[in-house]
């Protein structure tokens, strides 16, 4: 930065956080006159707003000190499953732990959306903020959003240093793609989902490194966008023969349209291709055949999120764990390839 931008550009939170080395949670505590802050912070933070001319945000300066016990949740993922699932159980998490939950909810907001939803949130006296966001550019930018309350945002990559939680896709991944290759399975394809979905990366790198590890290529990669048409284009393309007898699909809905089309096509599933899904629908163990499938459990995290959420407001540092581990969940819809069978 030249010296004209640091004269021109105002100070922010995070320009105090670095030059006092603390976290901007802790210079927001700091600015509200909360406890939990030793002196020599305190006196740290102070002299670096001095030094920096630092003035607060409308949204910090909107900040009620006294307890509110409301919390925020903004969510820009729309109304798939999971997402969907995530809101609805941080609002039982925080209802168990006496907290009042006010929501947002947006259709693919940008950053600044995102900002000004956060800053809404604050100006209504929210103690903290869950984000729960599907484009990793929103995701990414999350951690740079000035707040005046500490933000938890469900991140796969947990790539960041700011408060994050997740489910690991990554491993839900790589136990899906080690199925099919214990079933005896050497070309697997995956139907991913949307290239800019945190989750589907971490899904596709789970798959990926499966096969690495096995040997084997990664090859067959296509992206869908979560839908059952999306799933049902793809199988309809799809060439079942020898070189692929097992697509891992990154959600169940893409699952359902991709059986839908091989059945379409009078192919038939385990027998003449296997498909495993992911997230555990619960339609998804009533489907023809009952689907293989990796369970997210939306519950512990909702209950992780909100645990994480409390434990930044408070400050005390006890909720370490940063993810939920997923399971594999085997039906009906894989088996052996043809030519493995006895």
């Amino acid at each position: 930065m030249n010296e004209k931008d640091k004269t021109t550009r105002s100070a922010t939170i995070f320009d105090v956080a670095r030059l006092a080395g603390v976290s901007h949670q802790t210079v927001s505590r700091v600015l509200n006159d909360m406890p939990n802050v030793r002196a020599s912070t305190r006196d740290r933070v102070q002299q670096a707003i001095t030094q920096l001319r630092y003035a607060p945000s409308p949204a910090a300066r909107a900040l009620v000190t006294k307890r509110s016990r409301l919390v925020g949740l903004v969510v820009t993922a729309g109304v798939d499953y999971g997402p969907s699932s995530i809101a609805l159980h941080v609002n039982e998490a925080a209802r168990r732990a006496r907290y009042s939950v006010l929501t947002i909810a947006m259709l693919a907001p940008d950053v600044t959306e995102v900002r000004q939803a956060i800053e809404s949130l604050v100006r209504q006296s929210v103690e903290g903020i869950v984000l729960v966001a599907a484009d990793r550019a929103v995701v990414g930018a999350s951690y740079e959003i000035e707040s005046a309350v500490p933000v938890v945002t469900v991140d796969a990559t947990r790539s960041a240093a700011g408060e994050s939680v997740a489910i690991d896709q990554h491993e839900g991944a790589r136990l899906a793609t080690e199925h099919l290759i214990s079933l005896g399975h050497t070309a697997i394809a995956h139907l991913a989902g949307p290239a800019t979905s945190p989750d589907s990366l971490e899904r596709v790198r789970g798959w990926q490194s499966a096969l690495t590890a096995a040997g084997l290529p990664a090859t067959g990669l296509a992206h869908g966008d979560w839908s059952p048409g999306s799933g049902y284009a793809y199988g309809l393309d799809l060439a079942v023969d020898a070189s692929c007898t097992a697509v891992f699909a990154s959600n169940d809905s893409m699952a359902l349209g991709l059986v839908h089309a091989l059945g379409d096509r009078g192919l038939r599933v385990p027998d003449d291709m296997s498909v495993v899904g992911f997230d555990d629908l619960p339609e998804a163990a009533h489907y023809r055949p009952p689907l293989t499938t990796v369970r997210q459990d939306f519950e512990a995290l909702g209950t992780l999120l909100v645990r994480r959420l409390l434990a930044a407001i408070e400050a005390d540092g006890s909720a370490a764990v940063d993810h939920v581990t997923p399971e594999l969940v085997v039906r009906q819809s894989t088996a052996s390839p043809r030519h493995a069978r006895p």
